[in-house]
């Protein structure tokens, strides 16, 4: 069944395409540009993200064959509106590992997510560089991972490690991000998803 597009929202693709051309990138890309520019009301993401056509092709069949969505912090988790969503931040075992190991919570969530999902998920990182990074590390095998935490300590490094990991991903350049872009991205997907 498709999506019921509000006039709002409508409306609002209507001037984000006034304003900036996107016609020229390919069909995947486009969609998750302009999803993230339509979230955040930013048109620099139309230079600033860092795609690949291939992977975002690969991830939407992943998500069609049922791959988990596996999320850093409930603030991205809430954000996804078309899938049920994996997000360990909460879980007392973080708490409980983050302390003995020395590592984030954002860090301990994602390798309890990893325990619970196995290879093949899509993973979606807006607020944790720590999350991104313990995932960079892990031998996780994503469909996709998408890379675009926040901040002015440690958000441009771990994404710039994200795109040499090899990794299939969707991030940016810059120091910014956020839950709201990242679960923009992914909702481009899902819903590309549902429409195919």
């Amino acid at each position: 069944m498709a999506r019921a597009i509000h006039p709002i929202e409508r409306e609002s693709y209507a001037i984000l395409r006034s304003r900036v051309d996107t016609s020229a990138l390919p069909p995947y890309t486009r969609a998750v540009v302009e999803r993230v520019i339509h979230a955040s009301a930013d048109l620099a993401y139309l230079t600033d993200l860092v795609c690949d056509e291939a992977a975002l092709e690969r991830a939407v069949r992943a998500l069609r064959a049922g791959a988990p969505v596996v999320a850093d912090v409930a603030m991205v988790a809430a954000g996804i509106t078309a899938r049920e969503v994996v997000c360990r931040i909460s879980d007392p075992r973080a708490r409980e590992l983050a302390r003995a190991r020395g590592i984030t919570r954002s860090a301990a969530g994602v390798r309890l997510a990893y325990q619970e999902v196995g290879p093949g998920a899509v993973w979606v990182v807006g607020c944790a560089p720590t999350a991104l990074y313990e995932l960079i590390g892990l031998d996780a095998d994503p469909a996709l991972v998408i890379g675009l935490p926040v901040g002015f300590v440690g958000a441009a490094e771990s994404k710039a490690a994200l795109r040499s990991s090899g990794l299939p991903a969707v991030s940016n350049v810059s120091e910014k991000g956020g839950s709201a872009v990242a679960a923009a991205a992914l909702n481009a997907l899902l819903y590309l998803e549902e429409s195919e």
